[in-house]
């Protein structure tokens, strides 16, 4: 390690002794598991390799998602001894480990060698067996200079114990950025808001994000100090969002991640809540003018925001306005005189039909966050990282690490609650260490972090650990459970910090917000005596929470604490992956069934390894438990299905080997349809089975998807299972408000905030979202953000098919009102047959001599049946409205996304799910009448548009339009070159596709994660 301190700077009082929890002397941890040599790839969704290494050593137990995450992302690719590259994972952990031990033993943290090196191996141990991770930045920078000699470039700040002041370096690397979560203040002056877009794009650069509150900036109605008007908060927001969008994939590690505040009081306010929504807008005319409607694409690059999260900060003052139907005030920034005068509720119905929009802005209750601020004499805390789990003071940073919860459930199913608090104690030493041990983007930042020295420990797989004990998530078990083991967390971390403020002093702002800081902590320990501890059977917790408070306030009276804060819940999303982990931060399960990929290249489908631990508990036997499990995955094959038989399929005419292609395919696409090869609905209902009876067999076949309805299993244990979505063939999921309630349960334990998105159906209105934002505030949260399914315009696998990025439409035809366009004698259309959820549907259509549509038809079900009955009267609405001059879009709009039964994969070769057979109708309207491609899984590629524009030609009679085929003979899935893609769409087919590697992401908090090659879009 390179010196930057003298020997006589090294406290001279007894360091930490560090016992063993884990490891054994003498033998090194990294070397006592069972390594394989591995190939680590990553391929676009067409199959070309953007990324390859070969010959990585990585551990036996490590999947091959988290193999791909550790190589891909963290593995250092050049400037590395020998062969020039990381090619183990014993090396990434290695250069980490080593580093931050040998740094806290240079700065007297521990009490003798044999700590140290006890140290040392218990982090690696934690490390290499996926207990715990540090944030990216730690794995990106972190032992470079030290292990490997690699320079980085100057322009980093570190605080420099012999000057007793942050000075700048002229090696970035020798004292690497470590922290992920930055926040920066900005002044009322042009120089200060571009100095601060110097400082985001060093931050960017080292993969770490940044959130500024902009409120100090005057508004557009204000003048400047010289004359003439100010241009305005706005216009300074969309050069810094533009510089922010410019850096997201020109760095060496992920895209950039940033989130603008700004209080309610600001002149521009309706301005800043509306800004997305406008924008929005904007993308939607350019995605029906024929651009593509990918995140990345042009339609959303030409428009502004896109690159940061939005919140507005809400006081308790106006909660008060609002719920008693008062007025709001905004303020001049220079004068502080009342610039508007608005209706508190008016605006809060304005922020909720913004976030109905377009998911943005989301709220930071400003007067909470305050109260539990722990350093109120150094200043107010503005704003968050942008994830919104980090809240301090201005110009800090933080350096996060989450614990993987699953690791300490035993065999007998009870948590092991020394090896965890011994876990916390080793990460909250390590990021301590790190404080110093790190560089920051300026000199302001450099200070403040060494004088505050802010940790963000937090844990992953929640959801996954709620499961196993059999707790449904939104159950008041489930939420006492977490609460505490929060509490225990955050206690015990404060504990530990106060142990180290004994050995080597408390944080320098300590002394001046000593009042605030025990003030907070007694806020904390008071909390942990509302946990309804009836609910918790496992007594020792209930202990251990009281316990690690009483312990944690005790040593603070006495030695002070050596930080000012401790926690966060952070959204985890590479580094879960990279742990393994089901779930991420607090958030539930998303689906029961998992894509397992495969190193040799695929993905193979299993169940949530938690589904059978959780059934074992409850009581089922293995028999039972394995019929559940079949039920969900599916069987794979027609041999033993329901209703039908072997032997009536060879009667049928089919061939061994047909039987076992068919089989294949339900197993893959859990679905009978026309697509199936050698077999299709329309023959085996000519063996007289039923729609309910077809059903069965592809359930049995290719799995449920969801344990809802499965044989032994008890409704009053379908809870457990449920999941943030609808699962499978199933209707149960967790509602909006339970995520709120959990996030309820374990805020009063985290230091910061939590870092999670509430994912609401797509048919929740405004006045709904209202209520979430207003609960959020009344049960004592920091912060709340919402993602209203099919609010964003962004879609996964989605790009424009036309080579000149333009659709072509005919001309409107202008109808006076009241006036009827009659459709000719002799119709032309199509006709579309499909199968949704098991279920046959036709649509046909009418059209006029100049190709608009004029009249639909939707059959379905026989003859006689009430919801045929009721498909024909709406489409005969439909058709009225269509010839009396309303727009087909606007049909579009308001029924695409909507959700009923039955929904669920669909054949055909662009749609590949529905919600709702509505929702399939209009989005195959919307497609062929009017160019809409927005909201296809697959993207007709040029070959579909020359044999579509052949195929309008044709239109002479009703044609009837199946499923593409390849050149085989298979049917063609498009880009779902697997069943994990067709499956996830379902779950999150608002998510924009990576940036990285081009596949589908899933919602991870305020973020989006890649499931392929682990690419975080904004998060830690």
């Amino acid at each position: 390690m390179a010196k930057t301190i003298t020997e006589q700077d090294v406290s001279k009082k007894a360091g930490l002794l560090i016992d063993r929890k884990f490891t054994h002397s003498g033998k090194d941890p990294l070397d006592e598991i069972m390594y394989e040599i591995r190939k680590s790839e990553i391929a676009e969704p067409d199959g070309t390799v953007i990324f390859e290494m070969g010959d990585v050593e990585i551990p036996v137990e490590w999947s091959q998602l988290a193999t791909d995450i550790v190589v891909s992302k963290y593995f250092r690719k050049a400037g590395v001894p020998g062969n020039g590259h990381e090619s183990s994972a014993k090396q990434v952990i290695s250069r980490v480990a080593d580093t931050i031990s040998d740094y806290g033993s240079e700065r007297g943290y521990f009490s003798s060698v044999v700590s140290t090196k006890n140290f040392r191996d218990e982090l690696s141990y934690l490390l290499i067996h996926q207990f715990g991770a540090f944030n990216s930045p730690v794995w990106f920078n972190v032992g470079l200079s030290y292990k490997y000699g690699i320079q980085g470039s100057p322009g980093n700040y570190a605080w420099n114990f012999e000057k007793g002041k942050a000075v700048m370096l002229e090696d970035s690397y020798i004292r690497p950025q470590a922290s992920a979560c930055f926040i920066q203040s900005v002044e009322d002056n042009l120089m200060s808001i571009f100095e601060l877009a110097k400082t985001e794009a060093r931050l960017f650069k080292y993969g770490s994000g940044t959130g500024t509150n902009f409120s100090t900036i005057r508004g557009k109605q204000e003048n400047l100090s010289g004359g003439g008007s100010s241009s305005g908060l706005m216009s300074f927001l969309e050069v810094l969002d533009k510089g922010a969008g410019a850096t997201k994939s020109g760095g060496t590690t992920r895209r950039a991640a940033k989130m603008v505040c700004l209080d309610m009081d600001h002149p521009e306010i309706v301005d800043f809540i509306t800004w997305k929504m406008r924008e929005e807008k904007k993308v939607k005319v350019l995605v029906e003018a024929g651009y593509t409607s990918d995140f990345n694409g042009e339609a959303y690059k030409t428009v502004s925001g896109q690159n940061s999260n939005n919140s507005v900060r809400v006081s308790d003052e106006f909660m008060e306005a609002y719920f008693n139907h008062g007025d709001w005030h905004t303020k001049f920034r220079t004068s502080g005189e009342t610039c508007e005068t608005y209706k508190a509720k008016d605006l809060m119905e304005l922020i909720s039909n913004s976030a109905w929009h377009c998911a943005d802005p989301g709220i930071q209750y400003d007067s909470t966050i305050n109260k539990w601020h722990t350093c109120k004499n150094s200043g107010r805390i503005n704003s968050s990282n942008p994830c919104s789990e980090y809240m301090f003071l201005d110009d800090t940073a933080c350096n996060l690490a989450s614990l993987n919860l699953i690791k300490f459930i035993q065999d007998d199913g009870s948590f092991d609650l020394e090896a965890y608090q011994h876990a916390i104690r080793i990460f909250v030493i390590a990021q301590e260490i790190l404080v110093d041990l790190a560089s920051y983007p300026d000199e302001k930042i450099a200070e403040n972090s060494h004088n505050f020295r802010p940790l963000g420990l937090g844990y992953a797989n929640l959801g996954t650990l709620l499961m196993v004990k059999s707790l449904p998530y939104d159950s008041p078990e489930a939420r006492s459970y977490s609460a505490l083991l929060t509490a225990i967390m955050s206690g015990h971390a404060y504990r530990v910090s106060a142990e180290i403020a004994a050995v080597i002093g408390p944080f320098s702002g300590y002394e001046k917000n000593r009042d605030s800081m025990l003030e907070v902590m007694h806020l904390h320990e008071s909390a942990v005596k509302e946990i309804d501890k009836s609910l918790v059977t496992e007594n020792n917790l209930i202990q251990a929470a009281y316990e690690d408070w009483h312990e944690a306030i005790r040593m603070g009276e006495k030695h002070g604490y050596r930080n000012s804060q401790i926690s966060v819940l952070a959204p985890t999303g590479t580094i879960g992956l990279l742990m393994d982990c089901d779930t991420t931060g607090v958030e539930p399960d998303f689906t029961l069934i998992k894509w397992k990929k495969l190193a040799g290249g695929g993905y193979f489908k299993i169940i949530n390894q938690s589904i059978p631990k959780a059934l074992k508990a409850l009581g089922y036997i293995s028999e039972a438990i394995e019929d559940i499990v079949k039920y969900a995955l599916g069987n794979g094959t027609l041999q033993g299905a329901p209703h039908i038989s072997m032997t009536e399929l060879t009667k049928m005419g089919y061939r061994d080997d047909q039987i076992r292609e068919a089989e294949e395919y339900v197993k893959k696409y859990r679905s009978i349809d026309a697509n199936t090869p050698n077999i299709n609905p329309l023959e085996l209902r000519k063996s007289g089975l039923n729609e309910d009876e077809i059903q069965a067999i592809q359930v049995y076949v290719g799995g449920a998807q969801t344990v809802e309805g499965a044989p032994h299993l008890k409704p009053e244990h379908y809870a457990i299972f449920d999941c943030a979505n609808r699962c499978g063939i199933g209707n149960r999921f967790i509602e909006p408000m339970g995520h709120i309630r959990m996030m309820a349960s374990v805020q009063p334990f985290i230091s910061g905030a939590i870092s999670k998105t509430i994912n609401v159906p797509a048919e929740t209105s405004v006045e709904e979202i209202e209520r979430l934002y207003v609960e959020g505030w009344r049960l004592g949260l920091k912060a709340v953000a919402l993602y209203r399914d099919g609010c964003k315009m962004s879609q996964p696998l989605s790009n424009t098919s036309d080579e000149d990025g333009k659709n072509s439409k005919p001309a409107q035809v202008e109808l006076k009102r009241g006036e009827k366009r009659r459709l000719p004698q002799r119709r032309i259309g199509v006709t579309i047959g499909t199968d949704i959820g098991g279920n046959k549907v036709y649509l046909r259509t009418g059209e006029y001599e100049d190709g608009e549509l004029g009249e639909i038809f939707v059959d379905m079900f026989k003859a006689g049946a009430s919801y045929r009955s009721l498909l024909n009267c709406f489409a005969v609405a439909v058709s009225m409205g269509l010839q009396y001059g309303v727009p087909l879009e606007k049909f579009v709009e308001k029924f695409v996304y909507t959700r009923f039964e039955p929904a669920g994969i669909v054949d055909h070769p662009n749609v590949k799910n529905c919600t709702s057979v509505l929702d399939y109708v209009f989005r195959i309207l919307g497609m062929e009448y009017g160019g809409r491609t927005d909201f296809l899984h697959v993207q007709p590629d040029k070959q579909d548009e020359k044999n579509k524009s052949e195929f309008n030609k044709r239109r002479v009679n009703s044609i009837e339009l199946n499923s593409q085929s390849s050149d085989n003979g298979e049917p063609s899935n498009g880009n779902y070159d697997n069943g994990m893609a067709a499956s996830v769409a379902v779950l999150m087919g608002d998510a924009p596709n990576c940036d990285i590697c081009g596949h589908i992401t899933v919602r991870n908090a305020n973020c989006y994660k890649c499931l392929n090659c682990g690419t975080s879009l904004g998060c830690s």
